[in-house]
């Protein structure tokens, strides 16, 4: 989208206040995107603002500043990482949206070389810039693009990715660099995964990498199924290697993931045509390109024409038009889900879109929602965000009707009419009802679902008639309904009774973890709730354990143990357990526990004295616990272990006195390793 008049036309004062509210929008843009991972708006939209500012910037000299987006690099580093100074820096590419100006930039290169133009040609992968270092063949650092000079320390995350090699087949000093994403598949388990958990979705699969890279919990990644392509040697001359062709080669030989699809070319025509297939190919790859990218062959030439401030001379991206299509937007729709999160939908009239049918189309939250000005009967564009999931990307303000009025967000939730809140640290609407129609329906769906009760045939029209028909309220009424009762349900006969019946008495059966995961704790997965049964044994077991205990466990943490002593807490839940087990419904772990395998602590009496160095006194007492012991506060001829920190006292003296057994915090430790999950 061009400046809303010829750059002639500008007067400096109107420049100046133009590129101002440029840099101010562009910033905005870019703090969300590179640093919260969560896009306010779509990348063609940045690359319009960005290609105005330009614009403005070219034709008046005087207005660049050192801050400009157009002289900035990424995004910041994130508190929580070790900042990393890049050896050599980190340049962002130029883009291009055309073929004339790809031939533009053609033609520049010819010139500036004096010779006839070789380019490697390589698909734009749309992920994470990362830098990964060697030393003696071994990887000693990964990081992170940052500002271009200084980026995040994510070493220990990009360990987690299979296809980076820890250690190469030759004791090499190298750096490489790449790029980080998240494949599709991969995507869409992980929206779907938090879809049923009741956290927002990642708009797209770039921020989702980006997201799960930037992972304080190296495990959250590691299930993330990252993948990376590298394609850039540091130096690469060092390793007698000339150009970028056979840097490539080089680092397919050495260990590391290389896009396949890379071509070497000396014609546009061969390049045009690159571009056409990969564009049309681009939603049958199993990964995200938003581009192609051009970078002069020969490795001499790259260094000999050098870099601008912020972008490689050598290079350009030719970037792929978002394939949108247009229709009218005619009512926006709000769904419930499990927690309580209140979602908009685009509802619109059917139009194609990647050989698809659409007319639903996400507006994610409430935010974005307001940052595009979505109004009832406007005209939008409409794009799959990653290729995957229809989203409204702007609106066509030329055709907007003239009473179209601003879209009022609902204050009381859809279902059930309370009022619905925005909390701070959320950018999602949420109903904190907990009898909310929809909530309930939603949860009872996902206790019955395959990963919790595994109850077959009890979808979401099954609930909702029998929620409906005040047939049930909760799960525990699930245990209670009659052959007569679902009788009562739409197109149900003797079979579909029985069938239903069984699967209900079958789910009696399941494994306690199946049963918590089917409960919809907030921030409870299945993994999570295997953990946590595996451990205690059994779910009032688990009740009875407090929030120290529960983070004591490996992999489990504060989070996830507030939320679960929270809700067991709660007396109707505690009623609801009392009704489950009245119904013979099973609430014991099946699988070998952790709690009950042998371990040196285990039924022992534990003393703790003195000054600690790896643990506060609680942090130890719930290890203990957790492994079978019991930990009291005072040594008699009954303790077995007194735990002995600096400054022990008189619990010390009296140990050794009662000839009580005596371990300084390092042995403790060392027994604690030894049964570490």
């Amino acid at each position: 989208m061009p400046l809303p008049k010829a750059i002639s036309a500008y007067s400096l004062a109107e420049a100046t206040a133009t590129s101002t509210q440029l840099r101010q929008q562009l910033r905005q843009y870019a703090q969300a995107y590179y640093t919260q991972d969560a896009p306010l708006v779509e990348d063609a939209v940045y690359d319009d603002l960005y290609r105005q500012l330009q614009q403005l910037e070219s034709a008046f000299p005087t207005l660049v500043t050192a801050d400009s987006p157009t002289q900035q690099v990424g995004g910041a580093v994130l508190a929580g990482f070790n900042k990393v100074t890049h050896q050599a820096p980190m340049l962002s590419m130029g883009d291009v949206f055309s073929f004339e100006e790809l031939a533009q930039f053609d033609s520049r290169m010819t010139k500036a070389i004096a010779q006839a133009t070789e380019y490697n040609v390589e698909l734009k992968i749309d992920g994470l810039a990362i830098s990964l270092r060697y030393e003696a063949g071994r990887l000693v650092l990964g990081s992170t693009r940052g500002d271009g000079t200084i980026g995040e320390d994510v070493t220990a995350n990009l360990r987690t990715i299979k296809s980076i090699p820890q250690q190469l087949s030759q004791p090499l000093d190298l750096e490489v660099r790449g790029e980080c994403y998240m494949p599709k598949t991969s995507f869409e388990a992980l929206n779907a995964e938090r879809d049923r958990n009741g956290e927002a979705v990642f708009a797209n699969p770039r921020n989702a990498a980006a997201g799960s890279l930037r992972q304080l919990d190296t495990k959250t990644t590691a299930k993330r199924q990252l993948d990376t392509f590298i394609y850039t040697i540091v130096d690469a001359q060092r390793y007698g290697i000339s150009t970028q062709a056979d840097a490539l080669k080089q680092l397919r030989q050495w260990g590391f993931h290389v896009n396949p699809e890379s071509l070497v070319a000396r014609e546009l025509p061969q390049i045009h045509d690159y571009i056409d297939r990969y564009q049309g190919q681009r939603d049958d790859l199993p990964y995200g390109i938003d581009g192609v990218v051009l970078k002069i062959n020969q490795l001499a030439l790259q260094t000999e024409l050098g870099n601008t401030v912020k972008v490689p001379r050598w290079e350009i991206a030719y970037k792929f038009p978002p394939e949108e299509a247009q229709t009218i937007l005619r009512a926006i729709e709000w769904t419930v889900g499990r927690t309580g999160v209140v979602t908009p939908t685009a509802v619109m009239d059917p139009v194609t879109l990647a050989g698809t049918t659409v007319a639903r189309a996400t507006l994610h939250n409430v935010d974005m929602l307001r940052e595009k000005d979505v109004r009832i009967g406007d005209t939008v564009l409409i794009h799959k965000a990653g290729d995957i999931i229809p989203e409204v990307s702007q609106v066509v303000l030329s055709k907007r009707p003239a009473d179209a009025a601003p879209y009022q967000v609902p204050t009381t939730c859809p279902s059930c009419g309370s009022k619905l809140i925005h909390l701070a640290d959320e950018v999602a609407l949420r109903c904190v009802n907990p009898m909310c129609p929809a909530q309930v329906k939603e949860g009872l769906t996902h206790f019955a679902s395959r990963n919790a009760m595994d109850i077959s045939g009890l979808g979401p029209k099954v609930i909702a008639q029998l929620y409906d028909r005040h047939l049930i309220k909760d799960v525990a009424d699930l245990y209670k309904l009659t052959a007569t009762e679902l009788a009562q349900l739409d197109k149900f006969k003797e079979k579909s009774i029985n069938n239903l019946l069984a699967a209900i008495q079958r789910s009696k059966q399941n494994s306690a973890d199946k049963l918590l995961f089917g409960l919809g704790i907030r921030n409870v997965g299945a993994k999570a709730a295997t953990l946590l049964l595996a451990h205690f044994g059994s779910i009032p077991r688990l009740m009875a354990a407090d929030a120290d205990q529960i983070v004591a466990i490996k992999s489990i943490g504060q989070t996830i143990a507030d939320s679960l002593t929270a809700y067991f807490a709660n007396a109707q839940v505690q009623e609801l357990i009392e009704e489950l087990t009245a119904a013979n419904v099973n609430l014991t772990f099946l699988g070998p526990t952790t709690a009950a395998t042998a371990n040196f602590f285990k039924d022992k009496k534990v003393v703790l004295t003195g000054k600690l160095v790896h643990y506060t006194r609680s942090e130890l007492t719930a290890k203990l616990t957790a492994l079978g012991a019991e930990v009291t506060g005072s040594v008699s001829k009954k303790t077995d272990y007194l735990i002995a920190g600096a400054d022990a006292g008189s619990k010390l003296a009296k140990a050794q006195q009662l000839a009580v057994a005596i371990l300084t915090e390092a042995e403790a430790q060392q027994h604690l390793d030894e049964v570490k999950e």
